[in-house]
């Protein structure tokens, strides 16, 4: 009888027992981050979007807030802004296991796609930072595709606008089957170190710089930043132009009212001609040195009425400086020349 008592207490000593508490929930926090996913196939971009989440473990979730798209490589370059949420310690967070420093490579993966990157920056901004960037792009392309390259035309990837084509001058070269193309756009760029980027490099001049349309694809290089191709007033120099020792049909080809351009508003017309034998240096028989024509080859001058632009940084043709020394080319219709400036009135 005592036995069955003194069990009896016990269970109702294990029954009544008080169960241990259960642990807190750890503390969470969020920051934000920029993290740069390199050159993405098309199908992999076409699965990324604002929204996307990933938890590499119980108290650690990452989440896109920003998408930006540029062409970059033979791929499409992503940058992402993402929401990190992670364990509080102190005034920063950890996201699986570790702070997340600058350089460290994030990884996200969803039912459709797996990517990764590297933090490039932090902050309290759930979006990229960033803004429409205005450039001056050349290029030289076929006479063909240059005319495909029309104000209006997006540059579009993965659905998303990414670049507009807002102005376009095409000119001449010595080459007749390659034009050279001015094309003012507007680019999405993000800022990256207080600078603008666009495919993978800054925004600034002489960088190199792709737009791939749907029927063509510019590869070339900013001339300027945040201007227009109207950058000042326009008028008409009389342009002092040399051609040396040039073939003596090519030289009688070009003759005074020659344009180039429409004839109502050419951008150059010729007005005067003068044409003269090359001279050359030959050895006579008694060996004497004796300078004479050239029995083929001719000196050109020309004087043309040429329409520039006048800029706070000199005269330009055809978005070139005009100055003494340099080399402009005119297609004057019958025939394309290649001459150097002798003097700009």
């Amino acid at each position: 009888m005592l036995v069955v008592l003194a069990v009896g207490v016990a269970g109702a000593a294990f029954v009544f027992a008080d169960e241990p508490a259960p642990e807190p929930e750890p503390e969470t926090d969020t920051t934000y981050a920029t993290l740069d996913m390199g050159t993405q196939p098309a199908y992999i971009v076409d699965a990324i979007n604002e929204g996307d989440t990933f938890s590499p473990d119980d108290t650690s979730s990452i989440t896109i807030t920003d998408v930006h798209l540029t062409p970059r490589d033979d791929g499409i370059g992503v940058t992402l802004r993402v929401e990190l949420q992670g364990e509080a310690n102190g005034d920063a967070i950890s996201y699986a296991d570790a702070p997340p420093r600058l350089g460290r490579t994030l990884a996200i993966e969803t039912s459709q796609y797996e990517v990764s990157g590297q933090i490039r920056d932090t902050g309290d901004d759930d979006a990229l930072a960033g803004d429409i960037q205005q450039v001056i792009v050349r290029d030289t392309l076929d006479a063909e595709t240059a005319t495909a390259v029309t104000p209006g035309d997006e540059i579009r990837l993965a659905g998303r606008t990414v670049a507009t084509v807002e102005d376009v001058v095409t000119y001449a070269t010595n080459n007749t089957d390659r034009t050279s193309v001015l094309v003012e756009t507007n680019v999405s760029a993000h800022n990256e170190n207080d600078q603008a980027r666009f495919g993978g490099v800054p925004l600034q001049r002489g960088q190199p710089i792709t737009l791939p349309a749907d029927k063509y694809t510019i590869d070339g290089q900013i001339e300027r930043v945040n201007g227009d191709l109207q950058l000042g007033g326009t008028s008409t120099r009389e342009v002092t132009l040399r051609m040396t020792e040039v073939r003596e049909d090519t030289a009688e080809a070009i003759e005074p009212g020659m344009t180039e351009g429409p004839t109502g508003d050419p951008v150059a017309e010729v007005t005067t001609v003068d044409t003269e034998p090359s001279l050359i240096i030959a050895t006579g028989e008694d060996g004497s040195v004796n300078v004479v024509d050239h029995p083929i080859n001719r000196d050109v001058t020309i004087t043309a009425d040429i329409q520039v632009r006048d800029t706070p940084t000199g005269v330009q043709f055809k978005g070139e400086p005009l100055r003494g020394g340099t080399t402009i080319t005119l297609d004057l219709g019958t025939r394309v020349i290649e001459a150097e400036v002798v003097s700009v009135a």
